[in-house]
Formats: structure tokens, sequence, C-alpha cells
């Protein structure tokens, strides 16, 4: 397969090429939660209740996300900037560590959150009624996180080295396989909820195979757990660079975990304010923000590799296109999202639901929510910025700032000193969007190009 050159080229073309395949990808990855919720959603009589279960499930496998982050998109910029750099061997290194550390981390996550999942559950504000449904089927879904955390966590790697076609495919072999095996598990072989979980780790383990044949296949032009660029130093030789990957990671992993902690908080703020049925209300949305988040990531995340490149390579000119550019495409796409939210509403409600009370309930929400999503924008290509060119204390700062600075208060502070009852919990994101999209971007502009220009000047 064609590799993307990042040594020649447009910077549009290389990071379209690497972009439009990730967003493929990603779009297609979202199917494995996004399609269980779907068929879930319909399921007849239980479906309203189960939709508001699964919800309470969002927080755990967003920790799983967290971890596969920060050791898959902590250590795929520096592999990245070393490739650039022309220092294959802190490459591989690099690229050996994240793999055993994202392999251990899956064995220990799996074993621990099996055991502790009512209880998690419970702390997350699951009712007696939800962990009927929840507890079989988060217990089901974490037999694939070894897997999961595999395909999600090497992808930004295969992508480095400019094989996208290969990091898509991995991704929608998995998704095709889940929507066709969902009904069968949950409709045909009545299962219910547990056959979403069911079919979903069955996905899961397709792509995982996938993923371990091209990486010890001779394509990877950097061999996993082999020692021959690995260094001896003692300490060193199981997980070489760990502290420079979760250094960088971190602000993935804090991103992760902040969203797990603000969807912990919202659910008991919506539950205390309007009730149990705004849960299902806010797993609708958050479903929706995810399918349309999806682009500005691709975008975003596909222009990763080009910026750490030519940044190791000390290619200032390139660096800054590739911001711009970036940046640019961001924005254009959350303002026509805006304008189609405003447009159409019901129809994207209705991907998830047909209950029409539910329809009625989630429109006013979804429009609050959305309100201020250009300025969403700024902090993804802030932070894509900061993590690209290995700026630690920004990118981790910046993470936290947005979602615990602001997010959890004001969802505490608004529906009650405020009075605004469950619509103070879906404004607490616009105006989070506005002070933190405008503080990343504005930080990342006074830091970063000048940093250019003195590069450029050397």
């Amino acid at each position: 397969m064609k590799k993307v050159n990042f040594e020649k080229g447009t910077i549009m073309g290389n990071i379209l090429q690497t972009a439009l395949p990730m967003l493929v990808a990603q779009v297609i990855s979202l199917l494995y939660n996004i399609v269980d919720r779907i068929y879930i959603g319909r399921i007849p009589e239980v479906g309203t209740a189960a939709l508001g279960a699964v919800g309470l499930c969002f927080p755990v496998i967003i920790l799983i996300g967290a971890f596969t982050n920060m050791f898959g998109m902590g250590g795929a910029p520096l592999f990245s900037i070393h490739l650039g750099k022309g220092d294959r061997r802190a490459a591989q290194s690099i690229m050996n560590s994240s793999f055993r550390l994202l392999l251990m981390t899956g064995l220990l996550l799996m074993v621990f959150c099996e055991i502790a999942a009512p209880g998690i559950l419970r702390l997350f504000g699951a009712t007696a009624g939800e962990l009927v449904y929840s507890v079989p089927y988060i217990r089901i879904y974490l037999l694939g996180t070894v897997f999961s955390m595999i395909v999600t966590g090497m992808n930004p790697f295969i992508n480095a080295q400019g094989y996208s076609i290969v990091g898509m495919i991995t991704v929608v072999m998995g998704a095709i396989c889940n929507i066709v095996l969902d009904p069968v598990f949950m409709f045909v072989l009545g299962m219910g909820v547990n056959g979403a979980a069911v079919a979903t780790v069955i996905s899961q383990l397709l792509s995982g195979v996938f993923v371990l044949r091209f990486l010890f296949g001779e394509k990877n032009e950097f061999p996993i757990l082999k020692q021959k660029y690995l260094p001896t130093a003692q300490g060193e030789a199981v997980f070489p660079y760990v502290k420079d990957i979760a250094g960088l990671g971190t602000s993935s992993f804090v991103m992760q975990c902040t969203n797990a902690v603000v969807s912990i908080v919202c659910n008991n703020m919506l539950i205390r304010t309007g009730g149990v049925l705004y849960v299902s209300v806010m797993t609708i949305i958050s479903s929706v923000r995810q399918i349309l988040d999806t682009p500005v990531m691709a975008i975003t995340e596909g222009s990763t590799p080009c910026i750490s490149y030519n940044y190791g390579a000390r290619r200032p000119e390139r660096v800054r296109k590739a911001m711009l550019i970036m940046s640019v495409m961001a924005i254009l796409y959350t303002l026509l999202i805006w304008i189609f939210i405003e447009k159409q509403p019901v129809f994207l409600l209705s991907v998830f639901t047909d209950n029409r009370e539910l329809l009625e309930m989630a429109k006013g929400p979804l429009h609050l929510y959305f309100l201020a999503f250009i300025f969403q924008s700024f902090q993804y290509s802030a932070q894509t910025v900061f993590k690209a060119l290995n700026k630690k204390k920004h990118a981790v700062f910046f993470s936290i700032f947005r979602k615990i600075i602001l997010v959890v208060p004001l969802t505490l502070l608004l529906p009650t000193l405020f009075h605004l009852g469950t619509d103070g919990v879906f404004m607490a994101e616009p105006i989070s969007n506005v002070i933190g999209g405008c503080a990343s971007m504005g930080t990342m502009l006074l830091t970063v190009l000048p940093e250019l220009k003195r590069m450029e000047k050397k």
C-alpha cells in the first residue's frame, strides 16, 4: 500500500492523505458504540431505560480510552519527531515501549474493572434497576479491553509511518463486523443489551488481530518486541522513553479522565434536577457529539504526523503552514455543523430514539449544548499543536482547564445557585468552549509562533 511521504509533497496533500483515511476509520470506529445505542434505544418496552443504564457505563469506557491515548497519542508525536530528526533507533524504542505499556495496562484494567464493576457503577449514580442492565453489559464489554487498546493505541504509529490506509482498514473491518452482529445477538438470539456487548467484543478481537498482523509483519519498518534498537540502560530495557511518553500522553489522559468526571457530575446533577430520563437525554446528546466531533478530530489528529515530522526536521515554514491549514479546516467545519444543528436538530436526535417524548425533551438541551461549538475548534487545534511539538505543560494545563476548572464548577453552580435546573447542566459546555478555546488558542499563538520564527533565523 502507498505510503504518505512527509519529507516531500504539499502540506495540504500530506494532511489530507492522512486525515481522510483517519476520518473514515474514526467515523466507523464510532459505530462500535453508536450502533449499540441505536439498537438498544429500540429494544421493545425497556429501550429508554436500558439506554440510560448503558450511558452510566460511559465513564468506564472513557477511562480505558484515557490510558489508551496516554500511551498511543503520547508516543506517536515523539515517534514522528525522531523520524524527522533521522533517529530511527529512538523511534523504534518509543514504539516498542508504547506497545508494551498498552498491553500491560489493558490486562490490569480489564481485571480490576471486571471485579469492581458494580461498585464503580453505583459510584456513578446507577440505581438497582439500572444495574440490571449496566453490570452485565460492562463486564462483557471489558473482555475486549486489550484488543481495543492495541487497535486504538497503535494506529497513530501506523499512521505516523505513512500507512494511513492500513490504519483505516483495521477499524473498518471490526466496525462492519459489529454492525452485522449487533442485531443477530440482540434480537435474533434474544440477548438484548448483553448481545450488543458480545458483538462489540468480537469486533474488537477481529480488529486487534489485523493490527497485530501488521505490527509483526514485513511492512512495519519498526518491528515490535525486537531488541535491535532498544537501549540497554538499567531500568529502560522494557519501557524505554516511558517518562517522555507518559509526560506528553498525560494531556490526552487528563482530557479523557476529565470527560469521565464531567460525565459523572452531569449525570448526577441531571438526576437531581430533572430525573433519570434526563440521563437518557444526555446519553443521546453525547452520542450526537461523538459523531459530530469525529471529522474535526480527524483533521487535527491527521495533521499531527506532518507537524511533528517537520518540527523534528527543523522546517518551521512547513510547520506554520500545517498549523494554519488545520485550524482553518476545523473552524469551517464546526461553523457548518452549528448551522446544521440549528436547522435540523430532530434529524440528529432521531438516529438514537423514536420516543416522541424523549425527542421533544432533547431539542432544547441540544441547542444549548452546541451553542458555541465553533470555539471547540480553537481548543482542538491548539491542543494538537502543543502535543505535536511536545509541549507537555501547555497540553496538560489546557486539558485540565476547560473540563475541571470550568465545566465541573459550572455544572454544579448553574443548576442550583443560578436556579437554571437541567438547562444549567447543558449550558456549562458552551461557556467553557468560549473561555477554554480562546485561552488555549491565544497561548498557542503567543508561544509557538515566536519559537518557529527563532528556528527559521537559525
